[in-house]
Formats: structure tokens, C-alpha cells, sequence
């Protein structure tokens, strides 16, 4: 080989090696953003937390506190990471309602996916059978905090702020509207629960039976695929190529490599999400979850994101005064099954949305004596997730592998009792997953070739410890059973 022919081959090689990609994932409680290089290896992260208000069963956010959030993140990694910047992959948290107007500025405060303010309409229209008939068409059981639910009850007690509002849309839309011009919403946003996921379009009987034909203007004509467009001239990394989606379940799949059949994602978050990758929309059984349709025709994610997840053990740890940093010593101080005490983690005021959906369920604790300790409690309450999480599995349909990541991930004695719990090996997946599959989305919209196994390779492998996974097979069991009895208290509510 010439030293010419060698100078041409090595300089596309030595081009494409110093090429940087950033993911934005504008979470619930955090916004995090990172840059990758060409290998999906996290060159800089930044994070700014977003406030959430809970009050009376209510939870809401301030749309321009989020927005600044994401402009501070990007203009931090723009200062202190040398570009350019190949392109921006967008993610962000699902669910609730983000009203805006033509500009996507907000009309109010944006809705959380947390909020519990429509409990009452989703326990009437389950006993009406509204639910059941809304599953039956689209594949997506609502709960409380879904766009459905919430958009009725705006419209019967805030019918200004609807009438005031261009679009309901969700959080990455906001953003992306505000950073390129351009309204944009895809399928994985309109899943819930208006679209119907083997057209790809929206079903206007759904829309009707919830009771907001004249409402039907709110809902955004879909993007399929994913928009794109440039940063506007107001905003860090000006001109820079950006793509506005999926949302943070779908883009968190990407992320983690689980796109074969079969295939699954836990994500250990504030709430727990359960993702199965099917190739068929299945309308049969218990109207639980979503089916996410994503950028691939015929491909669906099933989705059982439970409001379960790491805020019962925060709330645990705050109630015993416990550190966080105690937590793997506290589990390893238990066995399992934490000396009988039993936990049925469902603290949420809005209940729990999947695999069922219960808007009355409230968490249980039995088993406690004055000889309980911390520990028990701690260790109880993690069982409790995780059996909550095999249930989210198994409805979700899991047969191949399980990858895992989210903030529960960074407890290893915690990750160790997931794997025993579930009776499966772990794939880690650590780093922002989300942002990771924000920009893994960006580069196939625009045609960037990405190794796709090396951004989703799993950085550890946990496996089971057989008698512990025989132990929590049975305990799982009678989890099943308290569970039954305690939906069965919560309708007689």
C-alpha cells in the first residue's frame, strides 16, 4: 500500500472516529444530557434537576423550568466538550399532558404522568367498561395519569386552559418545538391510548368514547417517522441536526440493544417499566400496559410501566431515617424473605397502572413486630419491587433475554436480589440509556451507520443464585395471593 492510498484510507477512519453524538433525556426528576463518541462510549455527562409538585394527589411541572433545564445542560457540554457535534438524539418522559400553545410555550403547568387528580373517571369508566373497550382497540390500558384521563378531566373542570392550548402533547415535544420550530409528535407519543397501533394512526372511536370528539384538535398529527430539523439560532450548538423522539421507554429499549422478539428491558426507575419486544399486538387478557409503537412498522414494544419502583424504597428509607448508602449493607444483614415481614410496595396516590390497572391500591406492610428492624424493612420492600417487577415480565410476555438498567442498577446487592427474584441472568446496562437510544434513533432517521452492538453492549452479566431463585419462585407465589386479596379490598373502597 502507497503512503497516499494509506493517507486516503486512514482519513475517513481518523474522521469517523472523532465524531461526537449527544443524547438529551429530559427525565421526571432530572435532565441529563451526554456526549458519545463513535464507539457509544459516554465522553461528558451533565444532569440539572427539574422540581416535581405533589400535592393532594396532584403532580405537576413548570414546562419553562424543564426547557431551561435542557438549554443549560446542552450549553454545558457545548463549553466543555470540543465539537462538532454530528447530530442530537431527543428523549424524554412520557405520559401526563403538556399543554402549548402555537410557539409550545405552556398554557399551564404541565400534567405529570404521576398524577392521581382523574382516579375517580378511570374507576368509572373501568366499571362502565370504557377501559376494557379502549384496550380492546388499541392495545393500551389507561390509568390515571395518561393523556386520556387526564385531558377529560381538564376538560370538565379546566375547559379554559383546553380552549387556550394548540396541542396536548408530551415532553419532548415541548422541548423539540422550542429548540427547532417545528410541532412534531410520532407513534411512540400517540400510543396512549388514542392510537391504534397496527394502523399507525389515530382512532377517532376512542376519542369519542372518552368523551373528546370536540377535543380532537389537541392531538397532533403524527410523525412517522421520528421529525428532525436543526437548533435554532437562540440555542447552544446552533444549526446542529436534532431528531425529536421516541419517548424515554422506547428510546431506553433502543438503548440497551432489545430490539430481537422476545427480548426484554426492566428499567429500575420511580417507577418500574417492564419493555418485551413482540411482533404482534395482542388484545386478549387482562387490559394491562401498552403497546409502543415504534420507528420499525410491525415492530411494538409491550409495555407494563408500573408506578411501582425506586420511590417506595425512598419513601422506606426516608421513614427509618436510613442513608442510602446503607442499602447493600442492609440487604446483606437479611435473608431472604426478611424475617416474614412482606411488602406490597404500591405507595402511589394514583394506585398502579400496570400489569393491572388499580387506582385504589395503597402499599402493605405485614409481618412487623417490635423486633423488626431496618433491615427487614429495606430488605422486604426490595423483594416487594422485584416480585412486582416478575409480574410486569411475565404479563409483558418474556421468553428471550433481560437487560436492565435505570438508578436501581447502581446498588449491587440490589441488582443480585433483582436476579434471584426473577430466576434469570441480568444484562447491565449502565451509562444514560435513554440518551444512548435517543441518538441511536437520531442516526438511523438520518442515516449516520452506527455499530449498533458495541453503543448496547452490557457492561456486566449477574447471574442467579439457584437456591435463592427456588426460595423466591414460591415467595413470588404468595405475593400473587396477597396481591389478589388486597386489589380485592381496594374496589370494595
Amino acid at each position: 500500500m502507497t503512503g497516499a492510498e494509506a493517507d486516503t484510507k486512514s482519513g475517513p477512519a481518523a474522521a469517523a472516529a472523532g465524531r461526537k453524538y449527544i443524547g438529551i433525556d429530559a427525565g421526571t426528576s432530572m435532565v441529563k444530557a451526554a456526549v458519545f463518541d463513535a464507539r457509544g462510549r459516554a465522553l461528558a455527562t451533565e444532569s440539572r434537576p427539574v422540581a416535581l409538585s405533589l400535592q393532594g394527589g396532584r403532580a405537576e411541572q413548570d414546562m419553562d423550568e424543564v426547557f431551561g433545564a435542557v438549554t443549560e445542560v446542552l450549553a454545558a457540554l457545548a463549553a466543555g466538550v470540543p465539537g462538532p457535534f454530528e447530530l442530537i438524539g431527543l428523549t424524554g418522559q412520557g405520559d401526563g399532558v403538556w399543554l402549548v400553545d402555537a410557539e409550545g410555550r405552556p398554557v399551564r403547568s404541565a400534567i405529570s404522568w404521576m398524577d392521581g387528580r382523574a382516579n375517580e373517571l378511570v374507576d368509572a369508566w373501568q366499571s362502565s367498561g370504557v377501559v376494557e373497550s379502549v384496550f380492546r382497540r388499541t392495545g393500551s390500558a389507561m390509568f390515571p395519569g395518561c393523556p386520556g384521563p387526564v385531558l377529560a378531566w381538564l376538560d370538565r373542570h379546566e375547559p379554559a386552559a383546553l380552549d387556550a392550548a394548540e396541542a396536548a402533547v408530551y415532553c419532548k415535544d415541548m422541548v423539540f418545538q422550542r429548540l427547532t420550530g417545528i410541532r412534531a409528535t410520532d407513534v411512540s407519543d400517540a400510543s396512549m391510548p388514542f392510537l391504534d397501533p397496527r394502523s399507525r394512526t389515530y382512532d377517532d372511536g376512542v376519542v369519542e368514547e372518552l368523551g373528546l370528539g370536540h377535543r380532537r384538535g389537541l392531538l397532533r398529527g403524527i410523525s412517522d417517522p421520528i421529525a428532525v430539523g436543526e437548533l435554532g439560532p437562540d440555542t447552544p450548538l446552533a444549526g446542529t441536526r436534532i431528531s425529536g423522539g421516541p419517548y424515554d421507554l422506547a428510546a431506553c429499549a433502543l438503548g440497551a440493544g432489545v430490539t430481537a422478539e422476545g427480548d426484554g428491558l426492566l428499567i429500575i426507575g420511580t417507577c418500574l417499566a417492564a419493555l418485551v419486544s413482540v411482533r404482534a399486538v395482542d388484545l386478549d387478557g387482562e387490559p394491562a400496559g401498552l403497546h409502543i409503537s415504534t420507528d420499525r412498522p410491525g415492530h411494538w414494544l409491550r409495555a407494563m410501566p408500573a408506578m411501582v419502583g425506586t420511590a417506595a424504597l425512598d419513601w422506606v428509607l426516608r421513614t427509618t431515617g436510613t442513608p442510602l448508602a446503607e442499602v447493600d449493607g442492609l440487604l446483606a444483614a437479611t435473608p431472604p424473605g426478611s424475617h416474614g415481614v412482606r411488602v406490597l410496595p404500591y405507595f402511589a396516590s394514583s394506585g398502579e397502572r400496570a400489569p393491572f390497572v388499580e387506582p385504589r391500591l395503597r402499599a402493605e406492610l405485614t409481618g412487623v413486630s417490635l423486633e423488626t428492624t431496618p433491615a427487614d424493612l429495606v430488605r422486604a420492600t426490595c423483594e416487594g419491587i422485584g416480585f412486582a417487577a416478575r409480574h410486569c415480565l411475565d404479563a409483558a410476555g418474556l421468553t428471550g433475554s433481560l437487560a436492565i438498567c435505570g438508578g436501581g442498577t447502581r446498588s449491587g446487592a440490589w441488582t443480585r436480589l433483582f436476579a434471584d427474584v426473577l430466576g434469570r441472568p441480568l444484562r447491565i446496562t449502565e451509562g444514560e440509556v435513554g440518551a444512548r437510544g435517543a441518538v441511536l434513533a437520531a442516526a438511523e432517521r438520518y442515516g449516520v451507520e452506527l455499530d449498533t452492538a458495541a453503543w448496547t453492549e452490557p457492561t456486566a452479566v449477574v447471574e442467579p443464585d439457584p437456591a435463592r431463585a427456588e426460595f423466591y419462585t414460591k415467595a413470588y407465589a404468595d405475593h400473587r395471593e396477597r396481591l389478589a386479596a388486597a386489589r380485592e379490598r381496594a374496589r370494595a373502597s
